[in-house]
């Protein structure tokens, strides 16, 4: 930014030079693939279940099998280019919590097992996992002095 430059100056040139945003259209594609993902959730529980598998039993190995395809797909270098055009339909299913714990883990294979695979793969998971554990505490000690 020009020194001589004011801060509305320079907020008109950002919006000039921006590129006009599309989140209707981000949003419909994010929608149709985020759907598309739990539509085949849906089918493998549905096959599950024709196994005569408990409802438990079915729920965890479809959660199980969405975790595999996500992480497959993330090591084939497919799932960045799923989630180029469904943008925030792909983060919300557990395919996209896979992808999160094995991108940063994929990436740094070349610094080796520990120091790099062992030691990225928590990388944006940990947070998750930390404030997801801490925030069930707080309810739960809510919960039982609602009680």
């Amino acid at each position: 930014m020009d020194k001589n430059m004011s801060q509305k100056e320079y907020q008109n040139l950002a919006k000039e030079k921006s590129p006009p945003s599309k989140t209707f259209l981000n949003c419909v594609k994010a929608f149709f693939i985020g759907g598309i993902i739990c539509v085949i959730g849906q089918c493998f529980l549905s096959f599950y279940k024709s196994l005569n598998l408990s409802d438990d039993l079915a729920g965890s190995a479809t959660s199980i099998s969405m975790i595999f395809i996500g992480v497959l797909l993330t090591g084939l270098d497919i799932y960045h280019k799923i989630a180029k055009h469904g943008g925030a339909g792909t983060l919300v299913p557990i395919t996209g919590f896979a992808n999160a714990v094995a991108s940063p883990a994929i990436e740094a294979k070349t610094e080796g097992y520990i120091l790099g695979v062992g030691a990225k793969i928590f990388t944006i998971a940990g947070p998750v996992i930390l404030y997801g554990t801490a925030a069930s505490f707080v309810a739960g000690i809510i919960f039982l002095f609602m009680k």
